[in-house]
């Protein structure tokens, strides 16, 4: 115990793949759902004693909940204790559009299913690479949606001056910016962390911070909550396999 309490974060990033978990089940639960809470809590407060419009609100719980995956990733939590959440979420997700189990959450003034594939690709994706001992490119994908799409949404709301629309959705060129900007910092940090620095690395970067950026531009309906973090997470993965493992 001793020995592992002197691993930096580096460290633990870099040989995460290749541990087994140190943590007990009970602990890896309490962080995970205390941390939940805790979002879903301000979330709640947000949206009872303030004035926020919905969309701030669904966006804490976005931007927050996501990080859930760095949480599972750090204290390796079981494949099936992270798929068993995402299927119970995207039930309980499922239900608060048509019974006000999330008010504020889902009245984002239109007709998504974003908040279900929120859960679903979470549920995906530790599916995939906690089986092949890759966690990291799930960290990606998720992060990428959680803090690229979530930061987008806001910012493009804010200080969207530039407007365009695609397939009738009216974006703006600084939200799409932002996710480009947002998603190759995401997958360069994160590969930095666990591979080291080199030029493919930056170049990987790039090209999931583009793919993510179209996705999330040409998606409706919130299908871009299951398409930006699966389609970034494989292309990373991909990429590293041709370009460095190769």
């Amino acid at each position: 115990m001793i020995e592992v309490l002197k691993f930096s974060v580096k460290s633990l990033f870099t040989t995460f793949p290749s541990l087994e978990s140190i943590y007990p089940l009970w602990l890896q639960i309490t962080v995970s759902a205390t941390w939940v809470s805790l979002i879903l809590f301000i979330a709640w407060l947000v949206y009872h004693f303030t004035d926020s419009e919905p969309e701030i609100i669904r966006k804490i719980v976005h931007i927050g909940t996501g990080n859930i995956i760095v949480i599972a990733w750090l204290l390796n939590i079981p494949a099936e204790l992270g798929i068993a959440a995402a299927i119970f979420a995207s039930f309980i997700t499922l239900l608060s559009y048509i019974f006000p189990i999330l008010p504020g959450i889902n009245s984002v003034g239109r007709q998504s299913l974003g908040t279900f594939f929120y859960a679903v690709s979470i549920g995906i994706l530790v599916a995939i690479f906690w089986d092949l001992q890759q966690p990291q490119y799930a960290a990606i994908g998720i992060l990428t949606m959680t803090w690229g799409d979530g930061l987008a949404a806001l910012i493009g709301k804010r200080f969207g001056k530039h407007k365009y629309q695609i397939f009738g959705s009216n974006k703006s060129w600084e939200g799409s910016s932002t996710v480009t900007i947002t998603s190759f910092l995401i997958c360069a940090l994160i590969l930095l962390s666990t591979l080291g620095n080199n030029w493919q690395i930056w170049l990987i970067s790039i090209l999931v911070a583009i793919l993510a950026t179209i996705l999330e531009t040409i998606s409706i309906l919130g299908v871009d909550n299951l398409t930006v973090p699966i389609g970034s997470a494989v292309l990373a993965y991909s990429l590293v396999q041709i370009l460095i493992i190769n």
